[in-house]
């Protein structure tokens, strides 16, 4: 006889102890609350919380930078070579020098500048510092340039890689559980104040990472005391510099009436719709990437030049700035959404198809993050859609952010939050709506993607058609 696990005896056989009826017991499941209980958890909310307070600091003055440099670009640089304005043509240059910078920091320093944000938006573990300058100065030449993408990517990089080295450094680096942790917890605090939200930053990560089960609040709690500090961090530096907090927020949004049967209809329109539109821009970005990185350098150039031109054409087409087919769209929604009506519909049109392109070719080859476009596309159709009958522009809009974002992002919970975050008050009455288009947007979308291909199996050769 001997005692089992749980303090019982039993007989043993061959194998070790066994039940009654000779099966063996089930294992004792270990407790995964356990690390909460051990002294060294509040030792680590205090790394988290500490580290959170620079880590925010820095994610402000890179987003401080980017938007500096946005207007310096295109306003500032091209009257001080003497220009009236800024001329119709300003884009390409600015573009292909925007692609070079980018290529040569991907080629030539540490980390290639990021993750392909092609592939949409995969969290790895956190980057080591010596990767961090190259993700910052690709980054900074994809966005301030006019790259379609936006810094959520750049952000958790550069959260994450800041705070595990903060963490390494200050005792915690022999415990890779507890530098993975402090790593997430940076980047928690780095894009909950962007998004507006630490829950929805929380969400995010949590759809990205995977994370799930008991451990899930064990590894959250830290990222939430970060996220919360670096609200505060935020907004305190927005205010005492008077440059603002750059959160995902709409504002004076008019009080939506209740989801109508027409909307519903609608809302299985957006959601098949955005799946379609999603499946395609990762499909063509894809396709670029894959050609892009044969000759990295000459070939971002030229990605810019693509890009430049698109917002040449829209200018010239619409007779607005370029500026507004150009960057990530996350300060551009307030103003499609309270401007609506001062688009024509072939403007709007334009807008959609060549930012929807532009979008496509930055994924392919700059660095930075798919949400921001992402979000501003779906906007721009939900405003197209609203000329319709039967919807509304806040449904409208809302769904068409909700949808297009899932699309992208396959992150059905947290497309469903920004959405309805983006709206404020509105946000809850046209919640159920959101959540049909997501929903749908979701299903068609993984229904339009290829299955894996099986262990030991390679995908069948492309025909030659």
């Amino acid at each position: 006889m001997s005692v089992g696990p749980t303090g019982q005896s039993g007989p043993t056989g061959p194998g070790g102890p066994t039940g009654p009826g000779g099966t063996p017991p089930a294992a004792a499941s270990p407790d995964p609350y356990a690390p909460v209980r051990t002294r060294d958890y509040p030792k680590l909310l205090l790394t988290a919380a500490v580290i959170g307070f620079p880590v925010c600091a820095i994610a402000f003055g890179f987003l401080t930078v980017v938007h500096a440099l946005e207007p310096l670009l295109y306003d500032d640089l091209p009257r001080a070579l003497g220009f009236a304005g800024t001329p119709l043509w300003w884009p390409l240059p600015v573009l292909a020098l925007g692609g070079l910078l980018t290529g040569l920091a991907i080629r030539h320093l540490p980390g290639n500048g990021g993750h392909e944000p092609a592939d949409g938006l995969a969290l790895g573990g956190p980057p080591g510092l010596s990767a961090l300058p190259g993700v910052a100065l690709a980054s900074l030449a994809s966005l301030a340039f006019g790259a379609v993408l936006g810094p959520e990517a750049p952000l958790i990089a550069l959260g994450g890689g800041l705070a595990a080295g903060a963490a390494r450094l200050t005792g915690w680096g022999k415990d890779a559980r507890a530098v993975a942790m402090v790593g997430s917890a940076g980047s928690f605090a780095a894009i909950s104040a962007l998004l507006g939200s630490p829950l929805l930053g929380a969400f995010l990560l949590m759809e990205v990472s995977g994370l799930a089960g008991p451990m899930l609040g064990v590894v959250l709690v830290p990222g939430l005391l970060a996220s919360g500090i670096g609200a505060l961090v935020f907004t305190g530096l927005g205010d005492w510099t008077g440059l603002g907090t750059y959160s995902l927020a709409l504002h004076d949004v008019p009080r939506a009436a209740g989801p109508t049967v027409p909307e519903f209809g609608w809302a299985l329109v957006i959601g098949v719709a955005a799946a379609c539109a999603g499946t395609g821009v990762r499909r063509l970005a894809r396709w670029l990437k894959a050609r892009v990185i044969r000759h990295r350098v000459p070939a971002t150039v030229l990605m810019g030049l693509v890009v430049g031109a698109l917002a040449v054409g829209f200018s010239a087409a619409t007779g607005k700035p370029a500026q507004e087919l150009l960057f990530s769209g996350q300060s551009a929604l307030g103003t499609l959404f309270h401007d609506s009506a001062g688009y024509s519909m072939a403007a709007l049109l334009l807008l959609l198809l060549g930012k929807g392109l532009a979008y496509c070719v930055s994924l392919s080859a700059f660095r930075g993050g798919p949400i921001f476009p992402a979000l501003f596309l779906g906007a721009a159709g939900g405003v197209v859609l609203s000329h319709l009958p039967g919807l509304s522009l806040t449904p409208a809009f809302a769904m068409g952010v909700g949808a297009l974002a899932v699309a992208m992002l396959r992150l059905p919970m947290t497309s469903v939050l920004m959405a309805t975050l983006l709206m404020g008050r509105s946000g809850l009455t046209v919640m159920p709506l959101v959540i049909v288009a997501v929903v749908v947007g979701y299903v068609v979308t993984l229904r339009l993607t290829p299955a894996p291909a099986a262990p030991g199996r390679t995908a069948p050769a492309p025909s030659a058609a």
